[in-house]
């Protein structure tokens, strides 16, 4: 069986498809990228192994009517060709994560009859998972209100937001071990997601003396890659300190660092908070305010009403109030128990495997079968 994946943008649009392509994989599927010449996916699916097929698309500004006409005519010449490519691919369904790429792949599966699936990773569903929803033979959320309005609720499936294998298999020791802090040590994991916050940042710097006085703490500090000498400079650590605090741009291993993590203090992203509700980490959630439609704050609600985080609004960053939730989950071992007990009942690691379920039935609705 031929699965074409497709969506572009940012990663996390990518790396629930990737997560999906490995469970896929594991059942005999023969799984193909479908995705923009200059996104993030032109660079992170070839590094997962799967081939990879670029389609131009672009979306567009309400203020410059200009930008409509082109990013039209962009998607009507990517799906001609992506209807060219489909007669040698043959593929059995179409699964969109979103992005304006995902648009021509699924218009063209559409037009020659081959299933079409879609996947919303957040809470507010985004403008080409709402235009494709409508036709599409089954809608896979994260959460059950991301759903929109009209679509029939047999088509509407809670998978959850698939996390790569990587970041569920590796172990505590193993993180532990290439970060090198001790077992017996509280390790603290402080990041915004792949850019970085810089509000987070500062505000965890001002606990700088704080925390270097708890002989128990390990800081292991992820800024983004913009804001690493900001925060160097911020914290302007010691040979000595550096050993307890780890401070670095970007961490292209987030499977140990997660796994070696007992607290975090992050954005509320689709995929930062799936691989924290993966790993069942207790977690201090500071939504990003300026998110579209305000879809950090619904995630990370939905996340703390189940008992598994808190959530600080980012105004109140930086205040004593923000420390005192800071200060809560390092001090409160039976919180952080509760909280993980309770990410655990999400099932959020099961994800892949819901959706790789729902993806295969749709293929088989057209009569197609493993090969």
């Amino acid at each position: 069986m031929r699965v074409i994946l497709s969506g572009g943008g940012t990663a996390g649009h990518i790396n629930p498809a990737l997560a999906l392509a490995e469970v896929l994989a594991d059942r005999g599927c023969d799984v193909v990228f479908a995705g923009t010449p200059q996104g993030v996916e032109a660079r992170l699916v070839p590094q997962a192994g799967l081939p990879f097929r670029a389609f131009e698309a672009a979306g567009f500004d309400r203020a410059r009517p200009a930008s409509l006409v082109k990013g039209v005519s962009k998607i009507a010449k990517s799906t001609r060709e992506a209807k060219r490519w489909f007669a040698e691919a043959r593929p059995d369904v179409v699964v969109g994560f979103g992005g304006y790429v995902s648009i021509p792949v699924a218009r063209a599966a559409e037009s020659l009859g081959v299933p079409v699936v879609v996947h919303e990773q957040n809470s507010v569903m985004g403008m080409a998972n709402k235009y494709l929803a409508k036709r599409a033979v089954a809608v896979c959320v994260t959460y059950a209100q991301s759903a929109p309005a009209g679509v029939e609720a047999s088509r509407v499936h809670v998978t959850g937001n698939p996390v790569r294998r990587s970041v569920i298999a590796s172990s505590r020791a193993e993180g532990r071990v290439m970060l090198d802090v001790p077992d017996d040590a509280l390790m603290l994991l402080v990041f915004g997601g792949s850019l970085g916050a810089r509000h987070l940042n500062e505000a965890i710097a001002q606990m700088r003396d704080e925390l270097l006085a708890r002989d128990d703490v390990r800081v292991v500090h992820i800024t983004g890659p913009k804001e690493l000498d900001a925060v160097r400079d911020a914290l302007a650590l010691s040979p000595a300190e550096e050993e307890r605090w780890q401070v670095m741009g970007y961490q292209d291993r987030m499977g140990e660092t997660l796994a070696a993590a007992d607290v975090i203090v992050s954005r509320a992203g689709a995929t930062s908070l799936a691989e924290i509700s993966a790993r069942a980490i207790p977690a201090l959630l500071v939504p990003f305010p300026h998110a579209t439609a305000d879809h950090q704050t619904t995630n990370a609600r939905a996340y703390v009403d189940a008992g598994c985080a808190l959530m600080m609004p980012d105004a109140e960053v930086g205040t004593e109030a923000f420390r005192d939730q800071v200060r809560r989950l390092l001090d409160d071992a039976a919180l952080r128990a509760s909280m993980t007990e309770a990410a655990r009942a999400q099932g959020t690691a099961d994800a892949a495997a819901k959706l790789a379920d729902v993806v295969l039935a749709a293929a088989g609705s057209r009569g197609a079968g493993v090969q």
